[in-house]
């Protein structure tokens, strides 16, 4: 896994689990004969990737794997390896396949449960989570050699994935009100002043062994804003205003004047301020964050995230020799395409350029380019499902251009936003329900955030 500049040190994979209520997952799939409408294709895609959470999560604790290889082969013998952030979005996905009938609420309900038992029962460090976790016994999983305990990135998708289910499971039965219960109890454990070590800025990393040896600051722009957004919303154990101006935002520092392409980046992406990051930066943060129409002193958060996801399409465009097209593009962090033709891991984006598209960027970014996303979505699923669709959805990372190489495993992190964005783009529901916390909204505004969607 490769780690650039602030950003790309919290990639993290993830899968599923088995259990998907079969009688309606073949109406959809069945229906390619006929050219589907758009929200038919949708459709089918949202409920094929809802998979990798549902049937291909790791059996005993019900988190999202960190990878799942349909063929069974781990060179690592990681298939119990559950992943943390991509388990957040697993717990937003969970609650898509609830709302869209893909499994019964029952079902769901019951998940949810053993899910938040096992968390409650893992190790934690100062109320973080690890990046990854054995999914057998709960144990840290050590993603590096000093990388062995609290993971605050990570922690922070997986927290906002269980905001989202105790708002949507909160004025149900009682037994969804004792679940939504768990999951309050469980972020609320989290220790986001602990994470300062007494400065003005969040670190990403504690270890008991290492202390605070890794020592990575989190400072803007990546895919680490969320991390301060919660801080800030903690009812328990919060952050001051302060950290996220003087620490993230570089005491103004994190505006940008550049432009690419005529589009303004807004804010300057960290090792990336030509054209920007991974397109990833622009999916996980805003799974719960809705970014219309949210705005502070620093940008305008819809505009940023559209210019980098525009300009990440342009750069496709204007390199054709590299294979790229207009449904054929998206750059971001997913398995990758060694020189010697075997599968390895990279962080692609315009200034990083393997010649690797990976399905994720344009369809996670739907919400952002819906035109130009579903353009991909079309030309992959009716000219290249052969090569490109599997048990998951579209495979992890595609190379077509270059002798149809695809890898044909899925990451926990590429899938989990996919199936969120397209969520969020049918019905907005996971925006909603995350936005409408009223700890999150306390926590936006002392940060001096303004959503005219949202009334604050």
């Amino acid at each position: 896994m490769v780690r650039i500049s602030v950003l790309l040190l919290v990639f993290t994979f993830f899968g599923c689990g088995k259990n998907a209520d079969k009688s309606k997952s073949s109406v959809t799939e069945n229906i390619s004969t006929a050219k589907l409408t758009d929200e038919q294709l949708l459709g089918v895609v949202q409920k094929q990737t809802f998979k990798y959470f549902w049937e291909y999560a790791e059996p005993n604790s019900g988190l999202a794997r960190e990878r799942f290889h349909p063929d069974g082969n781990y060179p690592e013998n990681d298939a119990n390896i559950v992943t943390t952030g991509g388990s957040g979005f697993g717990l937003m996905a969970i609650v898509s396949g609830m709302s869209q009938g893909y499994i019964t609420k029952a079902q769901g309900v019951e998940r949810l449960n053993k899910i938040a038992d096992f968390l409650g029962k893992a190790d934690r460090f100062h109320g973080a989570w690890s990046h990854w976790i054995d999914g057998n016994t709960g144990k840290v999983k050590p993603f590096g050699t000093k990388d062995n305990g609290g993971d605050l990135v990570e922690t922070s998708f997986l927290v906002a994935g269980m905001i989202t289910v105790r708002e949507y499971l909160k004025d149900g039965s009682v037994n969804e009100k004792a679940v939504a219960q768990k999951y309050d109890a469980l972020w609320k454990g989290v220790d986001w002043q602990w994470y300062t070590n007494n400065k003005n800025v969040l670190y990403w990393h504690w270890s008991p062994t290492y202390d605070w040896q890794m020592n990575f600051a989190l400072e803007g722009y990546n895919e680490c804003l969320i991390t301060y957004v919660l801080g800030a919303s903690s009812p328990t154990h919060a952050i001051d205003a302060k950290a996220y101006h003087e620490g993230w935002a570089r005491k103004g520092e994190i505006v940008s004047s550049n432009t690419k392409y005529n589009i303004p980046l807004i804010l300057s992406h960290n090792g990336a301020k030509e054209f920007g990051g991974p397109l990833f930066w622009a999916h996980y943060s805003y799974v719960g964050l809705d970014p219309n129409q949210l705005s502070d002193k620093y940008a305008n958060y819809w505009d940023l995230n559209v210019n980098q996801t525009k300009i990440n399409y342009e750069y496709c465009i204007q390199n054709p020799k590299k294979g790229y097209s207009a449904d054929y593009w998206g750059l971001t962090a997913s398995y990758s395409r060694n020189p010697d033709g075997s599968i390895g891991y990279n962080a692609h984006m315009p200034s990083n350029d393997q010649g690797v598209m990976s399905p994720t960027a344009a369809i996670s970014s739907i919400v952002y380019t819906p035109k130009e996303s579903m353009a991909v979505i079309r030309n992959l699923y009716e000219n290249h499902k052969k090569e490109t669709w599997g048990e998951a959805g579209f495979y992890d990372a595609l190379s077509l251009q270059n002798n149809n190489w695809v890898a044909k495993r899925y990451l926990a992190i590429d899938q989990g936003p996919e199936v969120v964005m397209i969520e969020n783009y049918r019905t907005g529901l996971l925006w909603k329900l995350f936005m409408n916390a009223p700890e999150v909204k306390q926590g936006l505004v002392k940060l001096g955030f303004k959503s005219g969607k949202y009334g604050f």
